[in-house]
């Protein structure tokens, strides 16, 4: 992978996210994986899809219809600050020559 086709996310694994667009609009979960090359985002109980598995005897793998979570954009999702608990948009900031995410409501780092 070049670092040409790596996108910068304001969203990091782990943090606590609102959907903002599309059938799951308002869920709040936390993001389980990031995909940066295409700017997805897998969001905890969001964007649920129903998939057919066959059945592996070797693996131990039983057959039927699961539900997972399937890969949304990262620009339908806002991160929830944790000291004021609301959806914020962040700024960068440089704090002890690090770079670090804030909240642009409260001024918190989200970064810790």
């Amino acid at each position: 992978m070049t670092d040409k086709n790596k996108k910068s996310l304001h969203v990091k694994t782990g943090d606590r996210v609102i959907v903002t667009s599309g059938k799951d609009k308002g869920k709040i979960g936390n993001i389980k994986k990031v995909n940066p090359t295409e700017a997805t985002v897998v969001v905890e109980g969001a964007n649920m899809v129903t998939k057919a598995q066959k059945p592996q005897p070797m693996a131990g793998i039983q057959g039927g219809l699961i539900k997972l979570e399937a890969p949304m954009d990262s620009s339908k999702v806002m991160v929830v600050c944790p000291a004021c608990e609301k959806p914020t948009r962040i700024k960068h900031d440089v704090v002890d020559g690090k770079k670090v995410r804030v909240c642009k409501k409260c001024g918190e780092q989200l970064d810790v």
